[in-house]
């Protein structure tokens, strides 16, 4: 490959591009990114800082990415500043040899502990970032999927490959990377169903569902979410989460009775949980999380008693107010509450809790629709501040 931009490409990939993603970045041809890497074409001056910017590098490293002169081992300038995720793997790897399996009982046990905190990771983390390590993790499971190992070793790779596969495609949703998250998500159903796992098939059948519900099929969604309840284990979190997005589809359809029945159903399964360590966990359920789940879904049907629920999410898990610290559930409280407060014509607190949210940064792509639909009643009401909204959520939007 010499003469070529290797350490250019290396970089992209490292901060969790494809070729076609970052080319969508930046508004080009992916066949342009091509020619850059090739060493065939250089980036407009007009583009390198953007360029740097998503590669997050200063321009200096930039430059030497561009050097045709380096390959990817004659300067580690930059590749320092890499993330060390390979350094996860390469840590399971070596725990992995020193066991008399191919697999072993520890690796297996640190691949579960891997899941977990990616899992509990993902309402905070930037989810590039988050799918970076994902990928990692999964890529590894792969490779030990060929080793000598028992059955139940086996089987307990297919589980931990079919969660990664499940959190994978999720974070490809928040992203609105619609065919990676299709790819994970029949992969992740294909691992739960060979090592019958069914919370694993029903999370799956739950993500699809408020996958179809942000882009508007909500008879889908609705269907979606009762044959994941169908397929969950009792008293599973995946049950719960599922009933939730059932009511979620009956307030989107605008059918009251049917939303306030799914909604009894959450609060009936969610009082015999206990609050846990993590409550953060995507795939645990605590009963903190009902909580948030009722806002949202009385704010759709357009009950005022959305606004308790909304504060209450608010003020346990933003306390300080420190924005940094939100996990995404306060942001999507600030939207609930303040479609309830648009309704009730409290206008200024209405613009406020919007604007929190849109300023949050915890609005992924997958829920910008929500933001939208605030911006988008300001206007209508042709309120003062719905031109700062609108520029909020457009600065939203792009970056």
């Amino acid at each position: 490959m010499a003469g070529k931009r290797e350490r250019f490409a290396q970089r992209r990939k490292a901060c969790g591009y494809s070729q076609e993603q970052f080319a969508e970045a930046l508004a080009v041809d992916r066949t342009t990114v091509q020619r850059w890497e090739s060493g065939d074409a250089d980036p407009h001056p007009r583009q390198r800082r953007k360029i740097a910017q998503l590669l997050k590098v200063t321009p200096e490293e930039f430059g030497k990415l561009l050097d045709l002169r380096l390959s990817a081992a004659t300067d580690l300038s930059v590749a320092d500043s890499v993330p060390v995720y390979d350094d996860e793997v390469d840590a399971l790897e070596l725990a992995r040899r020193v066991q008399a399996s191919d697999v072993g009982a520890e690796t297996l046990h640190r691949l579960e502990r891997a899941f977990n905190e990616l899992a509990t990771a993902y309402p905070k983390s930037p989810p590039q970032e988050l799918l970076q390590r994902i990928r990692q993790h999964a890529a590894y499971v792969t490779r030990l999927l060929d080793a000598k190992k028992t059955l139940a070793e086996h089987r307990a790779l297919l589980t931990i490959g079919g969660w990664l596969s499940l959190l994978g495609a999720t974070v490809h949703i928040d992203l609105k990377q619609e065919n990676a998250a299709t790819a994970r998500l029949q992969t992740a159903v294909t691992l739960a169903r060979q090592a019958e796992n069914p919370e694993i098939e029903a999370w799956c059948y739950e993500t699809e569902a408020w996958r179809v519900l942000t882009n508007g099929d909500y008879p889908r969604a609705l269907e979606l979410s009762r044959m994941a309840q169908d397929v969950a284990p009792d008293g599973s979190a995946a049950l719960i989460q599922a009933t939730a997005q059932e009511g979620r589809a009956h307030a989107r359809l605008g059918q009251a009775r049917e939303t306030y029945v799914a909604i009894r159903r959450v609060q009936q399964l969610s009082e015999t949980l206990t609050m846990r360590q993590s409550p953060e966990h995507h795939y645990q359920y605590d009963p903190a999380k009902s909580i948030s789940y009722t806002a949202t879904t009385l704010a759709w049907i357009g009950d005022s008693a959305a606004e308790p629920y909304a504060r209450e999410v608010i003020s346990r898990l933003a306390p300080d107010h420190d924005v940094s610290k939100w996990p995404r559930r306060v942001a999507s409280a600030n939207i609930d509450l303040a479609l309830i407060l648009l309704s009730e014509n409290r206008l200024d607190e209405a613009c406020d809790a919007a604007q929190k949210a849109i300023l949050s940064g915890r609005v992924v792509p997958s829920n910008h629709w929500r933001a939208l639909e605030v911006v988008e009643e300001t206007e209508a009401r042709k309120l003062p501040a719905s031109a700062d909204l609108r520029e909020m959520y457009e600065n939203l939007k792009r970056s």
